[in-house]
């Protein structure tokens, strides 16, 4: 985590804080683990999120053309690793 950090107030329904307060305390973490807790979590979700935009980019693409780009990006990424 970075240590450049900022402050955030959000506001949870009580079941959800106390579903997360359970589940840190059952995986024995602390109060402060929270604020990793939900770093983590919303990196997954933009992930998640930022996949699934780029698959629907994609979804009227026919298999064989979607293979062959995904063959020269691979292809252009490891040619530039190379020569760097």
């Amino acid at each position: 985590m970075s240590t450049d950090m900022v402050r955030w107030t959000v506001s949870v329904s009580r079941e959800t804080d106390i579903a997360v307060r359970g589940f840190l305390a059952q995986h024995g973490m602390k109060k402060g683990d929270l604020s990793r807790f939900i770093e983590e979590a919303v990196r997954w979700h933009v992930f998640d999120r930022t996949m699934a935009e780029a698959r629907s980019g994609f979804a009227d693409m026919e298999p064989d053309a979607l293979e062959d780009l995904i063959g020269e990006a691979v292809t252009a990424t490891l040619a530039t690793d190379k020569s760097s």
